[in-house]
């Protein structure tokens, strides 16, 4: 199984009326969140991690999890509200206005850490959920705790103008990183976590302390994947682009479910992965987030869309 941990909460996605007014429609998001339905909705024995409400939005998530087929046992649930997420669309991408004071997600604490057996074999992690506390070191601890007996994926996801502290925030992903075994970013990311360093030396620095592949994405230009032994490149998918909520949050579902299928997703497997599974793992990837970006919202693909 394959447990993505982070948050889950509400995107108020802006639609139009059929009388030209302006309308929010609640949907149920948040990267890791999304990560976990796209993972579920591809066939592969995912779970998710997170608080959730017990509100009206928080039964709005379960049944989206529920819907995709992802296990959602682990979660710890609370009369605190959902995380809600305004939306705001530019040419197709999205900016985002947070309400997270005192949520079930925000206010996990590390002693609701949930036991984890054997079924487990990775866990992903990510996004705003490693911004604000107490859930920020929740998740942290939770990596620290399993890093060496799990295989640990994680996506920084920078949402800049939601961290109080890029200096504290910039610490806690080095402090992650050194403990993971798949780190994705995008260009952006990249740039944000290390401006004042080239990229191809900080993916040097990474893999130099342990990480087995470091992925890149740079949006039309495609994506890369570099591990000790080489990079592997392939190109994006002609697409017409609605908007670009979730397609990083998919691309990560796709990749990880890429390298499940090729039996690479073990510690030792990633050390040694071959050009051709990565490849794969990658095409697979990219052809999520292609699905994502052609249609509203985070609404990833099920498998059977794909053709595969």
């Amino acid at each position: 199984m394959i447990i993505c941990c982070g948050e889950a909460l509400i995107d108020m996605l802006p639609r139009q009326l059929p009388d030209g007014e302006g309308a929010l429609l609640p949907v149920a998001g948040g990267a890791v969140f999304n990560t976990a339905i796209a993972l579920g909705r591809l066939g592969a024995d995912a779970g998710f991690f997170s608080g959730l409400s017990t509100d009206m939005f928080g039964r709005q998530l379960e049944e989206t999890l529920e819907k995709s087929g992802v296990d959602f046992s682990f979660c710890v649930r609370s009369a605190r509200p959902t995380t809600l997420a305004f939306v705001e669309l530019t040419d197709g991408h999205a900016q985002y206005t947070f309400y997270d004071e005192q949520t079930a997600g925000r206010m996990l604490t590390p002693d609701t850490l949930p036991e984890l057996d054997d079924r487990v074999e990775a866990l992903h992690f990510g996004a705003i959920s490693l911004i604000p506390e107490p859930c920020g070191s929740s998740y942290e601890a939770l990596l620290a705790r399993e890093a060496d007996r799990r295989v640990i994926s994680l996506d920084p996801n920078i949402r800049a103008n939601f961290i109080p502290d890029a200096d504290a925030h910039r610490r806690r992903i080095r402090r992650m990183i050194a403990e993971s075994d798949i780190v994705k970013v995008s260009d952006e990311d990249l740039a944000w976590l290390e401006p004042e360093r080239a990229a191809d030396a900080v993916k040097a620095d990474w893999l130099s302390g342990g990480v087995s592949i470091v992925v890149e994405t740079m949006g039309a230009k495609g994506a890369e994947a570099t591990t000790p032994s080489g990079t592997v490149r392939v190109a994006a998918r002609p697409v017409t682009v609605v908007d670009t909520v979730g397609a990083g949050d998919s691309f990560d579902a796709g990749l990880l479910a890429g390298l499940k299928d090729a039996g690479c997703l073990t510690k030792q497997a990633l050390r040694s992965i071959g050009k051709e599974d990565l490849e794969s793992a990658l095409n697979l990837a990219v052809s999520v987030a292609a699905v994502t970006v052609s249609r509203a919202g985070a609404n990833p693909p099920w498998k059977d869309e794909l053709g595969q």
